[in-house]
């Protein structure tokens, strides 16, 4: 079956043709009849099925009648990150080939208003956004959306999880009623099923596979580690030389910092790395994404802003550094190998309870087990610890000739000059056995220390004693008779 009986015009099926698509994928084939009707279409689709070309193809069919007005854009498409909008400008130019009058503007964050607002002003048939860039611009009164004919919403559950929806309950109050709306989305959380039913009318479902399933062709793996960085670390640099057949590989972290802190690690060990994260400008970003794509480098770590709707197909590894905190991530990582028909392997790093907890959510979610690695190649075996305790049959018999209470010889010298050398407790003598042992002298504190000749004791006077006289008074008197 080939493209040629959705309903396309010859110029989009020439261009599809000249990229080497033959054969529709089954959201494709599905989706691009009801949207060339003009219905509004809920798709619900795995990751890496063709989402992106089941509403570009039908809307560059749409879109060569007509012509767009200044600062009036007849599409819209919102996407949650900066990388996805780029990409689907770049579908836009690749099957869009044969539209020379097409014109396209990507408002995203990073990128100066002026620029943008030049491209606003020459007239735009796709608006292709992000929510907060696109109010912004349309805050400032150099946006209207009044003449939106299509809306698409691109990954709603990635939307839902940074935080968009106020934004897009905002933008489709700000489109007119009467619009068409496509509503692609992987995952189906109660929060986007409110969405549908609030702002699609009267939609087409189409559910090529069931919600929050993975790709068949990717081998699942769980991997055992310590719960400290360092470890992690160590285990993940030993899976990835270890593994087989592997072309390159995205690693994902929960957190920024952890993507910048293990992006300098893999790099002091010699690897060919960039990194990839929401804190990075944009061209830095881009950059990053391009020596990824065109294998200049080997291995990409990236926050969650890489695990949606990224086309890199020849993705041979996925490693989940960190076990991700919700369980629909995990589909969206692994998801990033395994594309068109190849094989993939996806191995998830499990350090204590708490990761564990959330790979039970997983299997929970994906419906299946997923198993542990027997043993991480390049792992040390473990050490054979030797028994403390010593045989009770083997007895140490002890020299009669020496006596068994030694002394122990203490190994410590003694200190000089310090500062209470005077307090210093004299070396004790060697012991001996209670007969000959002989009491030690006792040295007091009256005798160590040096003291005055003792004042002469008086005795005490008798009556008779008359010393206490002056002396003229004892001098003998003559006394005539």
């Amino acid at each position: 079956m080939s493209f040629s009986h959705l309903g396309l015009s010859e110029k989009v099926l020439a261009a599809v043709a000249a990229t080497g698509y033959k054969t529709p994928t089954p959201i494709q084939d599905q989706a691009i009849p009801h949207v060339l009707a003009r219905r509004d279409v809920l798709g619900i689709a795995q990751t890496g099925t063709g989402k992106t070309a089941a509403f570009v193809l039908p809307m560059l069919t749409m879109l060569e009648t007509g012509r767009a007005r200044a600062r009036m854009p007849r599409t819209l498409i919102l996407e949650p990150t900066r990388e996805l909008a780029a990409q689907v400008e770049e579908s836009f130019i690749k099957y869009g080939a044969n539209h020379n009058k097409l014109n396209v503007a990507l408002i995203i964050g990073g990128v100066s208003f002026d620029d943008q607002d030049a491209k606003l002003m020459r007239g735009v048939d796709v608006l292709i956004a992000t929510p907060g860039r696109l109010l912004d611009h349309n805050e400032r009164g150099r946006l209207l959306l009044s003449g939106v004919e299509l809306l698409v919403i691109d990954e709603a559950d990635r939307m839902l999880d940074m935080g968009f929806i106020p934004d897009i309950e905002r933008i489709c109050k700000l489109v007119p009623f009467t619009r068409q709306t496509l509503f692609f989305t992987a995952t189906m959380p109660p929060e986007i099923r409110r969405i549908t039913e609030q702002f699609l009318s009267n939609p087409v479902r189409v559910e090529v596979s069931k919600p929050a399933t993975t790709v068949a062709a990717t081998t699942q793996l769980l991997a055992r580690s310590g719960r400290d960085g360092a470890e992690k670390r160590d285990t993940l640099r030993r899976l990835i030389r270890s593994a087989e057949g592997m072309k390159n590989a995205i690693i994902f972290c929960n957190r920024k910092r952890d993507v910048a802190t293990l992006h300098r690690s893999l790099l002091r060990h010699g690897f060919s790395v960039q990194a990839l994260h929401g804190d990075m400008d944009q061209s830095a970003r881009t950059a990053a994404l391009e020596q990824f794509r065109k294998n200049e480098v080997t291995l990409l770590v990236a926050s969650d802003v890489a695990a949606r709707g990224l086309d890199i197909p020849d993705v041979s590894h996925i490693y989940n550094f960190d076990v991700p905190i919700h369980a629909d991530d995990y589909v969206h990582r692994i998801g990033r190998t395994g594309r068109a028909g190849r094989n993939g392997t996806a191995i998830t790093i499990v350090a204590g309870s708490n990761d564990a907890k959330a790979v039970a959510a997983i299997e929970k979610l994906i419906g299946q087990t997923i198993p542990y690695m027997d043993k991480i190649p390049g792992t040390p075996a473990e050490p054979q610890h030797e028994p403390k305790h010593e045989p009770r049959h083997e007895q140490r018999h002890e020299p009669r000739n020496e006596p068994r209470n030694e002394p122990r010889q203490t190994a410590r010298p003694p200190q000089r000059g310090g500062r209470h050398e005077h307090q210093r407790r004299p070396q004790q003598p060697e012991r001996r056995p209670p007969s000959q042992q002989q009491p030690a002298p006792v040295a007091r504190i009256e005798e160590a220390r040096s003291r005055r000749a003792p004042p002469p004791v008086r005795k005490p006077m008798d009556d008779g004693d008359a010393s206490h006289l002056p002396a003229f008074l004892l001098r003998p008197v003559t006394v005539k008779a």
